[in-house]
């Protein structure tokens, strides 16, 4: 962890401009009749968790190109989520992916209290084969033809939600890359219902307090069909399955141009809206930093989130999920916390009974500019005050960099290889 004094230091020289920010920002919200405390209050509450994967750097297809001191293991990935909650305040939640961070529950506890982290969704993998694995997932895992593959993948899943138990999570994500890259390979239907089949078998074994949220991807790397490529087939499943199934939104798993927010809102409408996996996309499941493409369709999403408040039963789960090819994936994590922040900040300050008034007269214009004074409105005050209050930093990327901490722990983790694809 970064000593608490080099977050002093670095804070006692950005408190004054500070200050002067929050106070200006104040004055200009009291004037549209909204209190920045009551604002920053729900800022502060807010947590969206980190994904353990995401802590190491991504790739393409093509090549990985590893940075220093990379994480080795599961506990090494904690400390650098530590290190992001620390100077953001803003991540207080680890998401674990199996079998890449399984460990003893005891062990995962112990560092949990260690980084002052707590355990998310549990996250399984059977997208991909593991060394000591007796059945091969290249043609499929829950929906494959073979009853023997399909018992390995549910049981696997089985095996999250066990040690998700002793580690306090309350959720099994699960996502595959099940579908087919030729015309004819599969049978759409019979597919289909293996695949919801063996989901019946995972989702019987979750317990009572428990969700399972089931994730849609428009492709990759099954290319000609997917098993369960959009929200409405993910909807079908959630709907087959149960009350305690929903629906998991990744914002890169959508075709480009597609109305996400409206997919956000369906699928709130039906109870069935389980959490978000945060990202950005450009061409595909890209996996860029949160807000680094489209930070307009981020603040879309919450406006519809922060609308639906109060519901009951409403309680999304919030994830990141990104790939860092070329930038340290602790600053990326980093930013991408504050950029949802941001958006969650912003979607808070619309004036709703000016943009409902609008919508029912169809003044097309004036509910567009509604949106857009709030998205306009620089809250970065809010953030950094409701970070400066909390211990954390001011300014998390600038003081992470002064800090030293990727040179430290460059000194005593292995070197990671750059062989093979970098697809993660």
């Amino acid at each position: 962890m970064i000593k608490t004094d080099h977050i002093s230091a670095a804070n006692a020289q950005a408190e004054t401009a500070l200050r002067t920010d929050y106070d200006a920002l104040g004055e200009q919200l009291d004037r549209r009749g909204i209190d920045i405390a009551a604002i920053k209050a729900q800022v502060s509450d807010y947590g969206v968790a980190i994904p353990s994967w995401g802590t190491g750097t991504g790739g393409t297809r093509f090549a990985r190109f590893p940075g220093a001191g990379e994480p080795a293991n599961i506990f090494d990935k904690m400390d650098d989520c530590g290190v992001i909650h620390q100077l953001t305040g803003a991540t207080p939640k680890v998401s674990l992916h199996i079998p890449w961070d399984d460990a003893p529950a005891a062990d995962l506890l112990a560092k949990a209290e260690e980084t002052n982290l707590a355990f998310d969704a549990m996250n399984s993998n059977t997208f991909q084969d593991q060394p000591d694995q007796a059945h091969s997932y290249k043609y499929g895992s829950l929906s494959h033809t073979d009853k023997a593959v399909r018992q390995q993948a549910i049981e696997h899943n089985l095996y999250c939600i066990e040690l998700g138990q002793k580690i306090g999570s309350e959720a099994l994500t699960v996502w595959v890359g099940d579908g087919s890259n030729f015309p004819g390979q599969a049978h759409f239907i019979r597919q289909f219902d293996r695949y919801l089949d063996s989901a019946k078998e995972v989702y019987a074994a979750i317990p009572d307090d428990w969700r399972l949220l089931t994730e849609h991807k428009i492709f990759e790397p099954a290319f000609y069909s997917t098993v369960v490529q959009d929200w409405g087939t993910n909807y079908l499943i959630a709907t087959e399955l149960g009350d305690r199934a929903q629906c998991l939104v990744d914002l890169g798993h959508h075709a480009p141009n597609v109305n996400i927010e409206m997919i956000v809102a369906r699928l709130i409408r039906f109870g069935k809206l389980g959490g978000f996996h945060f990202n950005d996309s450009k061409y595909g499941d890209d996996d860029l930093d949160t807000g680094s493409i489209n930070p307009y369709q981020l603040f879309l999403v919450f406006n519809e989130l922060v609308d639906a408040a109060g519901t009951l039963g409403f309680n999304p789960a919030h994830m990141l999920d990104q790939s860092h090819n070329v930038t340290d994936p602790i600053e990326s994590l980093m930013s991408s916390a504050i950029e949802v922040q941001r958006a969650y900040a912003q979607a808070l300050i619309v004036d709703r009974d000016a943009l409902s008034g609008f919508q029912d007269g169809n003044d097309a214009l004036m509910a567009s500019e509604t949106l857009k004074q709030a998205y306009r409105t620089d809250v970065e005050p809010i953030l950094a005050m409701a970070r400066f209050e909390k211990g954390s930093a001011i300014n998390p990327v600038a003081t992470y960099r002064a800090s030293g901490y990727r040179a430290q722990v460059a000194e005593t983790r292995p070197v990671s290889s750059g062989a093979g694809g970098g697809i993660v």
